[in-house]
């Protein structure tokens, strides 16, 4: 068993900046690729970024393309979003979630609980 908890949501304003951060725990040795989410009101799920378990690749969905920054401290057993120029469409909740089979996340298996993001216009 794994377990993943989310921080850093809040309130902010357009073009503000945020950091999510997510802590796992548990059998944390098998941890491996790691991805975040994020659901709005009404709206599916979508994949927001992932990063590969050492870290040395990541991508990105294109509504967040050169704005969110995935980044991981694995001595920390900890992944993080730093989201800059955020626009109210990125207003979620958002959930970090881990592949404990795989370097590159393909099945996530683990998930957190979210946390709430919420962009004022």
């Amino acid at each position: 068993q794994v377990q993943l908890v989310e921080s850093g949501g809040g309130l902010v304003q357009a073009g503000g900046s945020l950091r999510l951060s997510c802590v796992a725990s548990g059998r944390t040795f098998r941890t491996g690729g790691m991805g975040w989410f994020r659901q709005a009101p009404g709206k599916e799920r979508e994949f927001v970024a992932a990063i590969s378990r050492i870290g040395g690749r990541t991508s990105y969905a294109d509504s967040v393309k050169g704005r969110f920054t995935i980044s991981r401290d694995n001595a920390k057993f900890s992944v993080y979003l730093q989201m800059n120029s955020l626009k109210p469409e990125d207003t979620a909740v958002y959930y970090c979630a881990v592949d404990t089979d795989r370097d590159w996340p393909v099945e996530y298996d683990y998930w957190g609980q979210g946390t709430q993001v919420t962009v004022s216009s």
